[in-house]
């Protein structure tokens, strides 16, 4: 290649690129315990038997492009490997997403910036027969927030429970909430429907 040709014995510093260079010098220590992480659960599945397929990150590349598919956690799923058929229909697909929040934190005591107590946790969780993390269904009937929502809950002593509304925090009372999925550590979002069906363009 020209380019390569051009920049000859020179490192990548010297070739006016200093970031890449940078890049070159960090350590791979995650890398490293992520392929390792794959292998060993490649070999635990492959122990129970079951049919087992693995694929390499460039033809999933090759099989979303394929497909049409734009660049996503679920489609690259559905593209992995030799068996991704030729036509996929995504029509009305809408992909459940999965996030860890944990289940809150053992601290009994909550310091500044300097260590020094700043607030104490509250021995009680549950405010209105919820507790934070619960995923709850809000209808507002009037105000600024007056409509039907669905959002993971805060709850605070005083009865008004923090919600996400249009992507930010809104305070709701807790008599216009309705428990409808207990906190277990996660928190789930549906997004809007997908497109139509995909074809590949072989």
């Amino acid at each position: 290649m020209p380019c390569n040709q051009k920049k000859g014995a020179l490192t990548a510093a010297e070739f006016g690129f200093p970031q890449v260079q940078a890049q070159a010098r960090r350590p791979l220590h995650d890398a490293a315990a992520v392929n390792a992480t794959r292998w060993g659960l490649s070999q635990a599945l492959h122990t129970t038997g079951l049919p087992v397929e693995t694929g390499t990150g460039g033809r999933t590349t090759y099989n979303r492009t394929r497909l049409g598919l734009a660049t996503s956690h679920w489609a690259d799923a559905a593209s992995v490997g030799a068996s991704t058929p030729n036509t996929l229909r995504v029509a009305g697909i809408r992909p459940l997403g999965i996030r860890a929040m944990g289940h809150g934190t053992r601290k009994m005591c909550r310091v500044d910036a300097h260590g020094f107590p700043k607030t104490h946790r509250a021995r009680q969780k549950h405010y209105g027969g919820m507790q934070t993390g619960d995923i709850v269904q809000a209808v507002v009937p009037t105000g600024k927030y007056a409509g039907t929502w669905t959002s993971r809950v805060v709850v605070r002593a005083g009865g008004w429970f923090d919600l996400v509304i249009h992507g930010k925090k809104a305070s709701v009372h807790q008599k216009h909430c309705t428990r409808l999925w207990a906190a277990d550590g996660y928190t789930y979002t549906l997004p809007a429907v997908a497109g139509t069906a995909v074809s590949s363009r072989r």
